[in-house]
């Protein structure tokens, strides 16, 4: 098992380069070595070169600006001088990465930076024992693969501060199944941000030599260093205020419009058939923001409806909405991130959000009065003002569509925030 010194390269310059680091100024946890062994093995499998260091000399703009993400793996205390620390925020403000995991929230606690980084301060914790985790954002590539609830054992911490101000949080801890959670029923275990220019994700998982031998938590690792290399994309903004329409269990308030129909399976729905629509037909929405995760198994067809009228007809939410398209290939306008038929999007910034086929990508329809506005994994690349007041956007019921037997496309964790008037 490889121990860390000072970071030597690797000859190959192939894919992505991580940077571990695992320096401790205060308690040393007994598992960095399994940690750092199970990193390099996951680049060897996944085409990213990991070096690791002990060396806090290592933390200068040339060596830095050579690696696309730096794992704090349980570091602790003042590992950085002043120069170093610079240095470190020069490169997260170029874009670089930053993966925080377990006891890095137990690390420079006199520098702000870092600490708006990792998102939290480490407080206390109680004995290891299992819990249950709450995945709250299933389409981000750390918690993609998991299903609603994770049973796993661990050293739980509590933090100082809850991150979900700043952070988009990924997945909190059930305080209710296990004994020492000071955090009040909102704890958050694991979460992402995009901080001063580049890209940061933290679990607080990873104390135990058991984790870096247990796929689900290998796989969360691997997902939050895509993230901060930025090999995947995701919206990391800040969450709060959203009531879902639908949250994986049931379809009750929705109505199949046409033929084909939705399956419910693993809290996700996907569509069958077509063409036809689900609509949620409980209320018509104004002024709101929609959001909503959606993935393509290949080249397929799909769209979200907004702004239509009450119909059993799909065709009547065609001729009298608007629809926010997904499909790979198709004339500028009627591709993913399109106002179909209408307008497209920005297709460079659209590409560049995009996750491909087998990815999750989360959706972002923002309504205001008569404007229309869409968000890609957080970044907008379709801005969009109706003149027709047979369409109008002011009211109206949103609706996803099932296109086809050749279309496969899923859908998880449709939400909802009502907005002010416009």
């Amino acid at each position: 098992m490889a121990l860390p010194g000072s970071a030597t390269p690797r000859e190959d310059d192939a894919g992505d380069r991580v940077l571990v680091f695992s320096k401790t100024a205060g308690y040393r946890h007994g598992s960095i070595p399994e940690g750092i062994s199970a990193l390099q093995d996951l680049g060897a499998a996944n085409d990213f070169t990991v070096d690791a260091t002990e060396d806090a000399a290592d933390f200068n703009q040339r060596n830095l600006d050579r690696y696309d993400a730096v794992v704090f793996l349980s570091t602790t205390g003042d590992v950085l001088n002043r120069t170093q620390q610079l240095a470190f925020e020069q490169y997260i403000a170029k874009g670089g990465g930053y993966v925080g995991v377990h006891a890095a929230a137990d690390t420079e606690y006199d520098w702000p930076f870092y600490g708006g980084l990792a998102g939290a301060y480490f407080e206390s914790h109680p004995h290891i024992q299992p819990a249950t985790v709450e995945v709250e954002d299933r389409a981000h590539a750390s918690t993609a693969h998991l299903g609603e609830e994770w049973e796993r054992t661990d050293e739980w911490y509590n933090y100082r501060t809850n991150p979900r101000e700043n952070a988009h949080v990924l997945a909190t801890l059930d305080e209710s199944s296990y004994i020492g959670g000071t955090m009040d029923g909102d704890h958050p275990i694991a979460w992402c941000q995009t901080y001063e220019g580049g890209r940061a994700f933290y679990t607080g998982g990873g104390h135990t030599e058991e984790s870096y031998s247990e796929p689900a938590f290998l796989a969360h690792l691997l997902g939050g260093i895509r993230y901060a290399t930025g090999a995947v994309q995701a919206d990391c903004r800040p969450e709060q205020g959203y009531t879902a329409l639908f949250d994986g269990t049931d379809t009750d308030g929705w109505s199949q419009a046409g033929p084909g129909s939705f399956t419910l399976a693993d809290g996700t729905l996907t569509t069958s058939g077509g063409m036809g629509m689900l609509w949620y037909a409980e209320r018509e929405l104004q002024s709101y923001s929609l959001k909503l995760d959606w993935r393509m198994s290949g080249d397929d067809n799909s769209g979200i409806f907004v702004g239509f009228p009450a119909s059993d007809d799909p065709w009547s939410a065609v001729n009298n909405g608007y629809e926010i398209q997904i499909d790979a290939t198709d004339a500028p306008d009627r591709t993913t991130g399109s106002v179909y038929g209408f307008q497209s999007a920005d297709t460079e910034l659209r590409d560049a959000a995009l996750n491909p086929p087998g990815e999750w990508n989360t959706y972002e329809i923002r309504v205001e009065g008569e404007r229309l506005r869409v968000l890609l994994n957080g970044v907008e690349i379709n801005d969009f003002t109706n003149t027709d007041p047979a369409r109008s956007l002011s009211q109206g019921h949103i609706g996803i569509q099932n296109h086809g037997d050749s279309d496969e496309v899923s859908f998880r964790d449709i939400r909802v925030k009502e907005l002010p008037p416009a």
